[in-house]
Formats: structure tokens, C-alpha cells, sequence
């Protein structure tokens, strides 16, 4: 008679690998206390952690144990904490600005906690976001400051990683208008405009009125190359510039929401204009953890999607546009570009 592990071994390994919750959330407590900030040198004492950190000493120290047996922190002496390759991830200068997505006073640390209403979005379709905050997530960004923020540096993140694909992957030199449409703080259309200093922009968003964006301008030094104006992408943009981009702004919207903001920017565009959308697009051959891990938060958090090649088209069909031209770049990004049909 076969025993269980003639069977299942592999199965439970993968299954342990995903169902432990202890974890995930110790290391984004971890993140929210800024424990790698705290911890210098060859290692810090618990009781200096714990007043640093604000947090209960024994209650600390059971955690950071915890951590240190899955090789996130290690515990150099008695009670003395250090820190590993890992935790240095969770630094807040660390290029890859880890800590910031896994805080839960933040806005990373908002979007995880959507998935606590995973089962109800399976079973309705519906995003689980509303459900378990009471808002939706832009009007939750909207009513909260502090949240607006930090999702605003998530994103400027974001664009900062992106920059160099997109500076590189559009003739840019064949154009002299670029409006950016939902482009946030400007990071990634400040960072077009350095490199190209014929080129004038257009910031569209709801926040472009904003001291951080003017901030990001500045420091860019090109603020009197780029105007910033409030406007709600479901309305009307304004008319007759050569490029109207679109960066990680469809995958939010399901299909009819995303051909909506579609068919503004080819209003705008008119006849001649293009429209340029910067996003993900889902291959055979591509990062399915990434992919599929992006898709289904798009899905708990907006009711959005990640899309292959054939829906991108399909949602631009419906808003007037036809496919010109697809430029993948060196990551999961492509930058698909559509005029007028």
C-alpha cells in the first residue's frame, strides 16, 4: 500500500510554501518598524530595538526570532539583532524600495489587506477592495492624504525602474507634444523631457496640482517645458498633441472603463495623433509568477486586468484605434502604439 509520501511529498511542499501566513506579515511588520533602519553596526540590542521601534520588547523579540530562523535577520549575540542580506532589502535606502511596498501604514500595506476578500471576488467577480476598506480604492486614496502619498512614492518608484525602457524604446525625436495622461507625480514625463529637450509636455491627473509635483518638475528642470493640469481622465483632454501615453493606466480598468479612457485619448488625438500604452503584456514565455501575481491583484484591488496582446487591441477597437506599432522592452513592458482606424 502506497503511504502518503508516495503521492503527496511534492504537493505538500508547495503547499506549505503558500499557505503559511505567519510570514508574509512578520515581514511587513518588520518593514512598517523600520527594524533594518534601527539595527546598525554588527547588531543592536533588543531593548534599544524595542525603544527605537516603540514597540514591546518580549513580543519584538519573539518576532525577530522568528525572523531570524528564515534567515531574514540573524541573531549575532544573546538578544543582539543584525542584519542579513535579506534585511538589508527591507532598508528604506535600498534601490528597490522594498520597504516602502510592504508597509502596512501605507498604501502597499492597503492593498494587501484587500486580499482578505479574495474568496468574495472569486465568487462574484467583483473587486474585493470596497468590501473590506468601506471605499473604493481611489476614493480611499482621495479622502486620505497621507495614503495619496504614499502611493504617489510607490508609483514615482515605479517610474523611476521604467524610465530608461520607455526614454529608449520611442522615437521621441519625431515628436514635439507628449501629454501624459494619469502620469502622477511627472516622474516618468520629467524624465522623456530631460532626455529630449526639443520636447513640451502635458501632465494630466488629478493630483497634477499638487507641491510634489512641481517639486519633481523643478528638480528636473523642466518645468517650463511641461504644463500640469487637473483633469479627470474620463473627461475630456486636451486636443491636438502628438502622443497622448498611457503608463500601467488600462490594467486598472476592466474592459468598458478602460475603452472609455481610450476613446478620450483618441478624441484627443484626432486623425493624427497616437496613442501610447505603456504596460504589461502577457506572453507564453513571460514571468508568469509576475504576471499572474499582478493580474490578480489588479483584480482584488480595481476589478482591473493584465492583458495578452489581442485585448489591448480589442479595448482600443472599441475606443476608434488600430495597432501601429509594438516595441517590447527588456522587461514585461511594451510600448504599444495605436492611431486612428
Amino acid at each position: 500500500m502506497a503511504g502518503p509520501a508516495s503521492f503527496g511529498a511534492d504537493g505538500a511542499e508547495i503547499l506549505s510554501g503558500l499557505t503559511g501566513l505567519a510570514a508574509p506579515w512578520a515581514v511587513r511588520v518588520a518593514a512598517t518598524l523600520r527594524l533594518a533602519d534601527l539595527i546598525t553596526g554588527d547588531g543592536t540590542h533588543i531593548d534599544d530595538l524595542a525603544s527605537s521601534a516603540g514597540a514591546d520588547r518580549d513580543a519584538l523579540r519573539r518576532l525577530l526570532h522568528f525572523l531570524a530562523a528564515r534567515g531574514v535577520f540573524v541573531e549575532a549575540a544573546p538578544d543582539v539583532f543584525a542584519l542579513t542580506e535579506a534585511a538589508q532589502m527591507l532598508r528604506e535606502d535600498h534601490p528597490a524600495r522594498l520597504r516602502r511596498w510592504l508597509d502596512l501604514d501605507g498604501a502597499g500595506g492597503a492593498m494587501d489587506r484587500a486580499y482578505s476578500g479574495l474568496l468574495d471576488t472569486v465568487r462574484t467577480g467583483a473587486p474585493a477592495y470596497p468590501k473590506v476598506t468601506g471605499r473604493e480604492f481611489w476614493e480611499d486614496l482621495a479622502g486620505d492624504p497621507h495614503l495619496a502619498a504614499s502611493f504617489g512614492s510607490l508609483m514615482e518608484a515605479h517610474s523611476s525602474e521604467l524610465a530608461d525602457d520607455v526614454v529608449a524604446g520611442y522615437p521621441w525625436d519625431q515628436i514635439g507634444l507628449l501629454v501624459d495622461v494619469g502620469g502622477g507625480s511627472g516622474a516618468l514625463l520629467a524624465r522623456i523631457l530631460s532626455a529630449h529637450p526639443h520636447l513640451r509636455g502635458i501632465l494630466v491627473d488629478l493630483v497634477a496640482g499638487s507641491p510634489e509635483v512641481a517639486a519633481v518638475l523643478e528638480e528636473a528642470r523642466v518645468a517650463d517645458r511641461c504644463e500640469s493640469r487637473v483633469i479627470d481622465f474620463f473627461g475630456p483632454l486636451p486636443a491636438g498633441a502628438d502622443v497622448y501615453m498611457l503608463r500601467n493606466i488600462v490594467h486598472d480598468w476592466p474592459d468598458e472603463r478602460a475603452t472609455a479612457i481610450l476613446r478620450r485619448c483618441s478624441d484627443a488625438a484626432g486623425a493624427v495623433g497616437r496613442v501610447l500604452i505603456v504596460e504589461r503584456v502577457v506572453t507564453t514565455d513571460g514571468n508568469q509568477q509576475e504576471l499572474t501575481g499582478m493580474d490578480l491583484r489588479m483584480l482584488v484591488l480595481l476589478g482591473g486586468r493584465e492583458r495578452v496582446l489581442e485585448e489591448f487591441n480589442t479595448v482600443a477597437a472599441a475606443a476608434g484605434l488600430r495597432l501601429l506599432t509594438s516595441r517590447p522592452t527588456t522587461s514585461e513592458y511594451w510600448l504599444l502604439e495605436y492611431g486612428a482606424s
